[in-house]
């Protein structure tokens, strides 16, 4: 997501979303997502606390697989609880605090200091971007963007 072309290709798929965008699996909604993505954001930029939870994702092996090799399976995985707090609001501007966030995320750099991730623990700026950008692609392509 550090990358300008990837962080231009997100914001413009993020636009081309409709709140009655249908979905090809799952059960979320288009502003449910929406709001979904900036939890998940809020997270990543240590706005918001998540709990450390134990397990195999923390092991080093596993978190590289998951963020940098296994694709993600379409409904099968539930991110932890805070990752969906945010009920949706007005769709402009749900949309516009999503793009405010990818836009704080980015600004912050590959080289700063991140939190660790509730699942997968302690991550490095640039393997926060793959993460960002392989579950954002993941939702966006739920939605056909």
């Amino acid at each position: 997501m550090f990358d300008p072309e990837v962080h231009a290709e997100i914001r413009t798929r993020i636009q081309r979303l409709r709140p009655d965008s249908l979905r090809r699996w799952g059960r979320m909604t288009t502003p449910q997502m929406i709001a979904h993505l900036s939890d998940q954001m809020r997270h990543t930029l240590g706005d918001a606390k998540c709990a450390a939870r134990r397990g195999l994702l923390r092991h080093s092996l596993v978190r590289y697989l998951v963020i940098y090799l296994l694709p993600w399976p379409k409904g099968r995985i539930k991110g932890p609880p805070e990752a969906f707090v945010t009920q949706p609001t007005s769709w402009e501007a749900d949309v516009k605090t999503l793009m405010d966030l990818v836009d704080r995320f980015v600004a912050h750099g590959p080289d700063g200091q991140w939190p660790e991730h509730a699942l997968l623990g302690r991550m490095s700026g640039p393997d926060w971007g793959v993460f960002c950008n392989k579950h954002f692609n993941h939702h966006l392509s739920q939605f056909g963007v």
